[in-house]
């Protein structure tokens, strides 16, 4: 008898990649689409693509399919599915114009206040008379998984998160019941739990066993959280990408928005975690990869620089200071490149520490372990400075890749407590 196989697909910021597995969890092939067209049709273009390009003996033998994309991105479809808007992405900040109805739907402090959550964006969609004729508002998860199992009212509760969705007592609130667009949202499933049968049409296109099953997705981030393996309370994952991410794993749901801190549901326990605009973007404005490697390889971590910096590209972060006029801090700026590149090493390894500091602070448990995912994971010198500011082990995560972590989910659903 062959062996089961479990698909995670990851549309993310720049790419789209599948990665399917065995039952126990060893990768069998991984196929990418690069760069990715961030429109309703490149994204259907690079499913297909990605399914295409399997292994007959893969795709024969499918169990399960799971699907992350960017948290927040979204658009409008009509009753067969098709778009009937450009998509709004992860960070489009056009909501700015409706933050006045959103204060006045939605309970002050609550995360929707946002001109970046998904509810900001269906209130701009309205705004535009684009909400007339449409039947489904779908986060780019929701809208992918439905082409492959033709539902396209379904969602999660990560992607929900940002729409409203209460994530603590698993329902919609009563305020946004109320609100005359609430036909359009989707049911809302547990991450990997909620399942439908692909479509025959589908199936047949690609040979997929008709009887896989396509399970209500995540986020990228959250997809990328389940693929280091971290599941125990006080375990943490840091992202280091362009920004700044961390996610660490509690018993309790924490919501600051003052403090740029939320919750995400995770089975039985919580995702606490924030975003800093410093990371990658910034060393990358400053230094090329080879002058990163090169450099890096020159730097003693365990002596410090001496530097303070605040390492921003212009003003504003979100967390573990949430300001939005907060100034970079870069200076002063030693001659010695080798030096400078360490004094933003350890500025941007500094607001991580804070950033668990504040977590902690909030009522989060105490890190554990810190697993890393991202490009920075790749810096072992940035590794050995990281643990000296957080004083505990930090580890890179053993599969960086988001599309791992929806394999998995696919596989066996979210971590039980």
């Amino acid at each position: 008898m062959t062996a089961p196989f479990y698909l995670g697909l990851d549309f993310g910021t720049s790419g789209a990649r599948a990665i399917a597995i065995t039952g126990e969890g060893e990768i069998s092939q991984t196929v990418s689409v690069n760069p990715l067209e961030q429109t309703p049709q490149g994204w259907r273009e690079a499913l297909w693509h990605l399914l295409a390009a399997l292994n007959l003996e893969i795709r024969q033998n499918l169990q399960a399919i799971a699907l992350n994309g960017t948290s927040g991105t979204v658009l409008l479809c009509d009753a067969s599915g098709e778009a009937i808007t450009e998509a709004l992405l992860y960070n489009d900040d056009r909501g700015q114009t409706v933050l006045p109805m959103l204060r006045v739907l939605a309970p002050p402090q609550h995360l929707v206040q946002s001109a970046t959550a998904s509810l900001a964006k269906l209130l701009w969609f309205e705004s535009q008379g684009l909400t007339q004729g449409a039947n489904y508002f779908c986060h780019q998860a929701d809208w992918l998984s439905g082409l492959l199992h033709g539902n396209f009212s379904l969602s999660d509760y990560h992607n929900a998160l940002k729409l409203g969705y209460d994530v603590e007592n698993l329902g919609y609130p009563s305020w946004l019941q109320q609100h005359p667009l609430f036909h359009l949202l989707p049911q809302v499933q547990t991450p990997g739990a909620g399942k439908q049968k692909i479509l025959a049409t589908v199936a047949r296109r690609f040979g997929i066993n008709p009887h896989c099953q396509i399970c209500a997705g995540t986020t990228d981030s959250i997809a990328a959280f389940i693929a280091s393996g971290a599941q125990e309370i006080g375990e943490a994952v840091t992202s280091l990408g362009s920004t700044l991410v961390l996610k660490l794993l509690g018993d309790r749901p924490i919501q600051d928005l003052a403090a740029g801190v939320y919750s995400h549901r995770f089975g039985h326990l919580w995702l606490v975690g924030g975003a800093s605009n410093t990371g990658g973007a910034v060393l990358k404005h400053y230094f090329d990869d080879t002058q990163l490697q090169q450099l890096s390889a020159t730097i003693n971590p365990h002596q410090d620089s001496g530097l303070n910096y605040y390492p921003l590209l212009r003003p504003g972060d979100r967390f573990p200071i949430n300001d939005p006029t907060l100034p970079p801090k870069l200076t002063p700026r030693p001659q010695d490149s080798r030096q400078f590149l360490q004094g933003l090493l350890e500025g941007i390894a500094r607001i991580e520490a804070q950033g668990y500091q504040k977590l902690q602070a909030l009522g989060s448990p105490p890190v554990s372990t810190v697993f890393t995912a991202g490009g920075g994971a790749k810096n072992p010198v940035w590794t050995q400075i990281r643990a000296r500011y957080l004083r505990c082990p930090v580890l890179i995560s053993p599969q960086p890749e988001a599309a791992y972590g929806s394999a998995l989910l696919a596989q066996r659903g979210l971590p039980r407590a």
